[in-house]
């Protein structure tokens, strides 16, 4: 596993010296839509708004486990709670992390730590996520979103396994594992990983991220599992089954969010030459490797945090994602005019459909 961990600590060079006026006209128009408009690049009343209801979607059921006496009920709180949940990651925690919600350092770093109250470990997903995916999007030795997983194949420069032709069948059913993974047994062995390659310790006390690790995980199955189970009138096993289906809600909606904005057959997959450069420069290369879809759908672009807007966020990623319905306009623009490729899907549906298409052909 550290394999891939190693080559990502290689400096890989983008050719910023190119496209420079792009880049330039590019990110003074975006600065000049927040200045002419007097808005910040940060959460607004409406970003308020949603942290609340996103809190009280996963924490209400949550509260009403503790009240109710029909197994069925159950189950539909924990599903509820699923739901919630990943409401919560696409929206506040995301923000949070990538410094996008405040201006105040404190309260980015204590949303942040929403992930860590769900389950999860903000230590791991600012490194993968913020210092990996952001830079080095679809880059297979550095991006670990689409590093080889044996099982399933993101990139047709990773390893091709006979069983692969049926990943787009059977990727459906694992995507709903994947917040399981990450509580078992990732986020232990990412962390384990990153502390022995040295890439944690640019980032964070080691002995302080593995005391968070280890406290936040158990407060998280203290307050969701245990207590559940203590003083619920409900078998063990029951409550378990709630907390299996929470999880695989979970992971179902993040996977299917995530997956279809970069693992596309319009997207590129570039590879570092022997001098470790990319062809393009950062900007341009983040056009070509991520696509946006369902533009159009308020609503859904309300619960996925503005990730449909995935070209936007690649782009700046420091702006809260309230903001990117209105700089798209802006960014497609901008790009239209210097013939740089802007990748967009009319709906959700025809974005899981391509994606689908892709699992197919890179299982062949």
């Amino acid at each position: 596993m550290n394999s891939i961990y190693q080559s990502a600590t290689t400096t890989v060079r983008f050719q910023n010296n190119q496209n420079r006026d792009f880049t330039k006209i590019l990110n003074t128009r975006v600065a000049e839509y927040f200045k002419s408009n007097n808005k910040r690049k940060y959460a607004n009343s409406e970003m308020v708004i949603k942290t609340i209801f996103m809190f009280s979607l996963y924490f209400i059921p949550y509260a009403l486990l503790f009240v109710i006496s029909d197994l069925w009920i159950l189950f539909l709180l924990f599903f509820i709670m699923g739901v919630g949940n990943a409401g919560l990651g696409l929206s506040v925690m995301h923000d949070a992390n990538h410094g996008a919600y405040s201006n105040r350092k404190w309260v980015n770093g204590l949303l942040g730590y929403t992930l860590n109250l769900i389950g999860g470990n903000a230590t791991n997903w600012k490194i993968q996520h913020n210092v990996f995916h952001h830079t080095y999007t679809n880059i297979v030795t550095h991006d670990e979103d689409i590093r080889p997983r044996f099982i399933l194949r993101f990139s047709p420069h990773a390893r091709k396994f006979a069983f692969h032709k049926f990943q787009y069948i059977y990727a459906w059913f694992l995507y709903g594992f994947m917040t399981i993974s990450w509580l078992f047994v990732k986020d232990f062995a990412q962390l384990r990983a990153y502390h022995r390659t040295g890439i944690l310790e640019k980032h964070i006390y080691p002995p302080k991220a593995w005391a968070w690790l280890i406290a936040s995980k158990l407060l998280y199955f203290f307050y969701a599992l245990a207590l559940p189970i203590i003083f619920t009138p409900f078998a063990w096993w029951q409550v378990l089954i709630g907390f299996i289906l929470m999880q695989y809600v979970t992971g179902w909606i993040l996977a299917v969010i995530f997956q279809p904005a970069h693992v596309m057959e319009i997207n590129d997959f570039p590879v570092v030459n022997n001098e470790s450069n990319i062809e393009d420069n950062w900007t341009i290369h983040q056009f070509k490797t991520t696509c946006n879809f369902a533009k159009k759908s308020r609503i859904f672009s309300w619960y996925v945090g503005g990730l449909n807007y995935q070209i936007e966020h690649h782009l700046f990623p420091n702006i809260c994602h309230v903001h990117y319905r209105k700089i798209a306009s802006i960014v497609s623009k901008t790009a239209s005019e210097f013939n740089v490729p802007y990748h967009t899907m009319d709906t959700f549906r025809e974005a899981l459909i391509r994606h689908g298409k892709m699992l197919y052909k890179l299982g062949r």
